[in-house]
């Protein structure tokens, strides 16, 4: 399969997804009963994705890392989900969502996928709601909804703080309605290892099971099924710290990537702009808060360097300082959309305040996120109504409660104390490369949610990864993975006793042993670290061209330090291994961390996420390269971890969409 044919339907943008649907090979329910899928992860996008297949009739293998589905890092998301349903009479509708979408993600993503994504978006919330999800709520009963980055209008659905971890459990009682009829068999505590391969009739090879490890016994077992989907989640935790919880990793994605699938975009990272700053050497994550917060919280720095000082030394505080004497860079600088700006512009506006020596804490890497004018306008027991579990997360974690009174001005006006934030590592819009139907380059392998690549571009607009997930794994998937399945029912269930899961499974316990038997000097999670500098230096948030080949031949180095000084103790064979797993892993970021190089090295121009210093506007801005980079970069493994990979171009193609110079200004 060819980037090039992406099976993208025919005719407008808008009629696309009915025209697929009304010309799509089915599967009649009693086929379906002779049909089974694996569905690798139980986030939004997999725990959507396996209850809604098998609740057609599909035979459903379902696999975690974690003890318990509803564990799956889609928990942790905060502010809520975006939605084209206009209850806010506010102007929104399906093509303002797909717009907004594709000018987010500075025209880097396929038209027809993000259409799609913002059609179906509302019936989301209507299968939500039906679930139970407690979405919060209007005096009289009615959806509630806010802004978020990008975007002129209220779209955004949420509850209070926690709306990943509410629609997750929604997914989730799916999910066990089907686990207690038996249609889907639930795995807790298994992680993918291989994916295995099997020569049809007509000698094509399609994705036909895995290899997953029992994390508790420490065995690796072999599963069988007519197709294959992952939904994995992204590779933030290349770069060690991030916001992702510290089990998410590339795995099961490089696992596909070796065995044939495309890795598309992979140097598209998004950097979070409100984060809680770096406190240490010995931090193992980094702490998100909300975009929402952003509704009513205002970033600033000091006007006045001298006043920056004061408060890196500690002689002042951010109440301290008074209003007059305040920059709020971003309603200063993008007066269109004020502090509503997306992240990628969000993050490299903080990051040139503090490199221009404006920073507001001890390191000079932060800046104020303050909500005084919304606690005087509104009063604090609305503002806690909408962030209070983000305040009380923000007071745990640094002792400094930013709903509290610090002073009353000589100006009169009462000063709470403000938040400090600052960009990190958050989302990857790249991912596994995925056609129209989300099937990748490997016949019978499919690829849903974050780790795909399909409807970002090269920055996601907060509140898109939900709408993306659930679209995906409820109502996208179900339809495009029968198109696939039709021509395989007349393929009988699969037996694992074959020479390609005996080589797949021989492949793992190889490798496993190869890293036991190393007994170097030096633990995983040091050399993680020492990865993540590397990232963070040079693959960032700023990059240029002699720092990523500076950071691939540094990427080398650290391989060979790894392949010969690393310690993971404990025998072959034992139970469980923490550590030996997270040196699987391991192995895999650092292939992972040469792919993002390998991409931004490529690719001459900044757009995005993705922000080259040799290719920026007089002001700062991302300046794009639509002649030359117009299109979707696809990187071919070439059978060796230690071979630069081969760049094929998907081009892309708008019909609906003027590509111009994304403006938040005006």
């Amino acid at each position: 399969m060819n980037p090039a044919d992406s099976k993208i339907p025919e005719g407008p943008v808008a009629d696309k997804w009915t025209n697929y649907k009304a010309h799509q090979k089915l599967v009649n329910p009693a086929n379906k009963r002779r049909l089974d899928i694996i569905v690798v992860g139980t986030g939004l996008a997999g725990a959507s994705a396996a209850s809604t297949l098998a609740e057609m009739g599909f035979n459903v293998l379902n696999f975690c890392i974690q003890d318990s589905p509803r564990r799956a890092h889609s928990i942790a998301a905060q502010g809520g989900i975006n939605a084209a349903k206009n209850y806010q009479n506010d102007g929104d509708s399906v093509y303002r969502l797909f717009y907004d979408t594709v000018k987010g993600g500075d025209y880097r993503a396929r038209e027809a996928n993000v259409y799609r994504l913002a059609e179906v978006s509302n019936n989301i919330i209507d299968q939500c709601v039906a679930q139970g999800v407690p979405f919060a709520r209007e005096y009289g009963g009615l959806l509630a909804n806010r802004s978020f980055g990008g975007a002129q209008v209220s779209r955004t659905f949420y509850a209070k703080g926690q709306t990943g971890q509410q629609l997750l459990l929604g997914a989730y009682s799916s999910l066990n309605r089907q686990i207690q009829a038996g249609k889907v068999k639930s795995y807790n505590r298994y992680e993918m290892h291989e994916l295995v391969l099997i020569k049809d009739k007509d000698g094509v090879e399609r994705a036909r099971g895995i290899i997953a490890k029992n994390l508790v016994t420490g065995k690796f077992e072999r599963f069988a099924a007519h197709a294959v989907v992952i939904a994995t989640g992204g590779y933030g935790n290349t770069y060690f710290l991030s916001t992702n919880a510290m089990g998410c990793n590339v795995s099961a994605a490089m696992a596909c990537y070796r065995k044939g699938a495309y890795f598309a975009n992979p140097a598209f990272v998004q950097i979070h702009p409100t984060c809680i700053p770096v406190h240490g050497d010995k931090q193992s994550k980094l702490t998100l808060m909300s975009e929402s917060l952003r509704n009513d919280g205002r970033i600033w720095v000091p006007k006045k360097l001298e006043d920056a000082k004061r408060l890196q030394s500690g002689e002042i505080k951010g109440s301290d300082i008074p209003e007059a004497d305040r920059d709020y860079y971003l309603e200063r600088r993008y007066p269109a959309f004020g502090n509503l700006v997306p992240r990628d512009v969000a993050s490299r506006a903080a990051k040139e305040r503090c490199d221009h020596g404006f920073g507001v804490n001890n390191t000079g890497l932060a800046v104020f996120l303050d909500f005084s004018e919304a606690i005087n306008r509104l009063g604090i027991d609305v503002v806690r109504q909408r962030y209070g579990n983000l305040f009380d997360m923000y007071e745990e974690i640094t002792d400094v409660n930013p709903g509290e009174l610090a002073k009353v001005g000589e100006d009169g006006l009462n000063y709470y104390n403000p938040m400090m934030i600052f960009p990190a590592i958050h989302y990857t819009m790249g991912g596994i490369w995925v056609d129209y139907e989300l099937q990748t380059s490997v016949k019978g392998l499919f690829a849903i949610g974050e780790c795909n690549f399909s409807d970002h571009g090269a920055n996601r607009l907060g509140a898109s990864a939900l709408m993306q997930g659930l679209a995906d794994g409820y109502f996208v998937l179900p339809y495009t993975i029968q198109n696939y399945l039709s021509d395989q029912i007349t393929v009988p269930h699969f037996t694992t006793d074959t020479p390609e899961f005996d080589a797949a499974e021989k492949k793992c316990v190889a490798e496993e042993e190869r890293l036991i038997n190393i007994k170097g000097q030096r633990s995983v999670d040091s050399i993680h670290k020492e990865l993540g500098h590397i990232m963070w230096e040079y693959v960032g948030m700023a990059r240029d061209k002699e720092g990523l080949q500076k950071a691939i031949t540094m990427l080398d180095d650290l391989r060979k330090e790894f392949n010969t000084n690393l310690y993971v103790p404990g025998t072959v064979g034992e139970s469980m291994n923490v550590e030996l797993d997270k040196a699987f892993r391991l192995n895999d970021f650092i292939t992972m961390g040469k792919l993002i190089a390998y991409d931004a090295l490529n690719r001459n121009e900044s757009c995005g996420g993705h922000f080259r210093t040799e290719y920026q506007t007089e002001e700062g801005e991302a300046k794009r390269d639509d002649e030359n980079y117009f299109y979707v970069s696809c990187w071919e493994y070439e059978g060796s971890d230690e071979k630069a990979p081969e760049l094929i171009k998907e081009t892309l193609e708008y019909e609906a969409i003027k590509v111009q110079t994304r403006n938040y200004k005006s």
